[in-house]
Parts: structure tokens; sequence; C-alpha cells
């Protein structure tokens, strides 16, 4: 089922490879851009007016939960499904209605999609075959005897050759895919996505098949490839961490609409939806509920915080686990356990029956049981009303005596 899935995504690749052949010329914009694309399937909203742009150079991290429709977007850019509505471009041309041959777009999948008879060398050199040979010179026998073959063919194989020198190919070229690790292929289908600089790069899961230090290595390597080929890339993830640090920008998305796109500490300190807040950060950031007054001072469970808001009624508090702060003012807090992490400890406590983590170094000693009082750096601290929306907080001034 797998090989045959392989042969089905593989036979896509070659597809990639052919000529451009488009009516509508390039324009200024050589990144690509999704606008206000809409899908549904059965009745059921997958895209819900998604607006994506890439830029040529710039790596951005499509990041959410599984069933998001993040590789729906991914498949409407390719070309390999049209979407109910919205425009797609591609080096500045509209690429709406083309064939995913003419997108000039690469992509690199969670299986690889390695030829399993083929060699290494074989394999990356794919998509020159398809675009330097004529159907006569591919021929497996007669090939190399039809006229211009041998020249094409020799500059194929030190093309390939260049290509795998900086991904630690060379060594391997003579090899099958089924002698090579995880790794390996991963590298071997980088190489081959790269080899015939497109105009943008398009990556689903591609390290969600590595074991965790594998995972670690290929992403630099990864990023290193972008950086050398200065293509638009867009890389689709469920793993944030492979996000956080690999992403120039990052579009998080959930339910078939980009909830927020911005860089990655924006993204982590400045969210604008509970959504993106909950989503990003591990462990996950505290969330309490509190109620702003008529003088919108925020308190939580009664007791009063440093936060007053430009909205009134029910808000969200929300504090990351490393902002914590020993406060005899603070709110009040019961230990329910401890986990010593080397150079750090997690505290698991409550606060007005709450579940909180708090994140700290190894000197504080906790017992459970033990009660607390925890304050927060107030410019950390977030708030969101009842829609999930960010809302305004200022530092409350203290009461006069």
């Amino acid at each position: 089922m797998e090989a045959s899935r392989n042969w089905r995504i593989a036979a896509t690749v070659a597809a990639y490879a052919a000529p451009m052949n488009s009516a509508t010329p390039p324009g200024p914009d050589s990144g690509l851009s999704v606008e206000r694309a809409q899908l549904s399937l059965g009745g059921q909203p997958i895209l819900r007016d998604v607006s994506l742009r890439v830029a040529r150079g710039e790596f951005v991290a499509l990041l959410g939960p599984s069933g998001c429709g993040k590789t729906t977007l991914m498949r409407v850019v390719a070309g390999i499904q049209r979407a109910d509505s919205g425009r797609v471009r591609i080096g500045g041309r509209d690429v709406t209605a083309a064939h995913p041959a003419e997108r000039d777009v690469a992509m690199v999948f969670q299986s690889y999609a390695l030829y399993p008879h083929l060699t290494v060398a074989q394999n990356i050199a794919v998509p020159l075959t398809m675009t330097r040979l004529n159907g006569l010179q591919r021929m497996p026998l007669l090939g190399g005897m039809m006229p211009g073959s041998r020249a094409a063919r020799a500059g194929i194989q030190a093309d390939v050759a260049r290509g795998a020198g900086p991904l630690g190919l060379s060594h391997l070229l003579d090899r099958k895919p089924g002698q090579l690790s995880g790794g390996q292929r991963q590298r071997v289908a980088l190489a081959r996505a790269v080899i015939r600089a497109p105009g943008a790069f398009l990556m689903d899961e591609p390290l969600s098949n590595l074991d965790a230090a594998l995972r670690v290595t290929t992403r630099r390597e990864i990023v290193e490839v972008h950086r050398r080929v200065g293509a638009a890339t867009l890389y689709v993830t469920h793993d944030q961490s492979e996000a956080l640090t690999m992403a120039d920008r990052i579009a998080v998305m959930q339910a078939g609409e980009i909830l927020q796109i911005a860089t990655p500490e924006v993204i982590y300190r400045d969210p604008v939806d509970l959504r993106v807040a909950s989503f990003i950060g591990s462990p996950r950031i505290n969330l309490l509920a509190a109620m702003a007054g008529e003088s919108g001072e925020v308190r939580v469970a009664g007791h009063p915080t440093p936060l007053r808001s430009f909205a009134r009624g029910p808000v969200t508090l929300a504090i990351r686990p490393e902002d914590w702060v020993m406060d005899a003012e603070g709110l009040p807090a019961r230990v329910e356990h401890a986990e010593f992490l080397g150079d750090h400890t997690l505290v698991h406590l409550r606060i007005a029956e709450a579940p909180v983590v708090l994140r700290t170094g190894t000197g504080l000693r906790v017992t459970v049981g033990e009660s607390l009082r925890l304050g927060f750096a107030p410019e950390r601290a977030l708030l969101f009303g009842a829609d999930g929306r960010r809302i305004p907080a200022e530092l409350r001034e203290p009461a006069r005596a």
C-alpha cells in the first residue's frame, strides 16, 4: 500500500519537472500568494477565505493541528486541488487555472516519494531528465544513441554531483532508496527538489517520519537549502518547534482559516487570538477566568491583579509559564506536582481551581500541598475577551493610601 502511494506521488513529482508554458507573463512579484481561497467538500468548509503571501527568499511555516486545512491549502497552491474561488499567483503569474507542471514549484513530501528501483543519482536527476531529454532520449536502450543525448546526460550528471555535495549525498549516489536511512532519503528528496531551481518550494510535513535527533539535524539542512536557493518556501507542519526555529514568519491556521501571520517572536509574545496563544508554547500558556470591573480592574476569583482592562465583564487572563514570579501580594496557589528537568523545573499548581504551570530554575524547592503566592510581569500578561480576541490592557495604578 505504501509503495503504491509512493509511486503515485512520485509520478506527480515528475509532472512538476515538465517545462513551464503559461500564457500569463511573469509579474514583478517573484514569490507566491493565495488570495481569498475558499473550498468546501461535501458541504463542509475546508478553506475559509484564506489569503497568504510568501515573498521570494522568505520561509513561511503554515502551522496548525491535523485537519485544519494546511495540506489542502498547499495542494491548492500546487494545483493538485482546485479551490471553489480565489486566486493563486507564483512568480508574479496568475496560475489559478494552470496545470501543476506549469506552476514552477517543487514539492517535498512526508513520505519522500522516491523511485525504489532508481539510484540516488537517478532519483535526483528525475526533474532534469524530464526537462532536458526528449521522449526518445529517455528510452533505456536507444536513448543513449540519440543525437545530443550524450552531452545532455553528461550535463545532468555534473549538476547532480554539484547538488548532492552540500547535502552530504556524494558518497551515496550509487545506492538505492532501500539502502538509506530515513534522514538520507529525506535529503535525497530535498536534493531532487532543489536541483531544478524552482520559483517556490512546497514542503508538506517533511520531517514527521524522522526521529527526534534527525529532525533537529534535517531542519537545519532545510533552512540552509532554502537560504542557498532563495526561493519562496511554504512549509506545512503541526510541530510548533519546527515553525518557531525555522520560519521567517508563521501563519497559524485552525478550522480552515488563518488566525495570524507574523514573526515567531510576535506569534509567541503578541498573539491576537486566544486560539493562537493556546496553540503556541510548551508547556502551553496558563489561562485564568477573570473579571474586569467597572473601573477596569482585573480580578481572578476576587483577588486583584496589577492589570486594568479596556473592556468590562468576563475576560481571560493568559500568562506564559516562565512569566510567573513569587509575590507576597500575588494570587494564592497550591502546589500539586513538580517536575525536575535538569536545567529547569515545572511546578504544577492550582489557582482558584484552575490548573497552572510555573517554569522556574532549579533553585526553587516546593512540596505537594504547599501554598504559594504568584505574581506576574504585567507587560507580559495577555487579556482576551469572550470572543477570544485580544483586549488592550495597561498597568493598574496602585490604590492611594
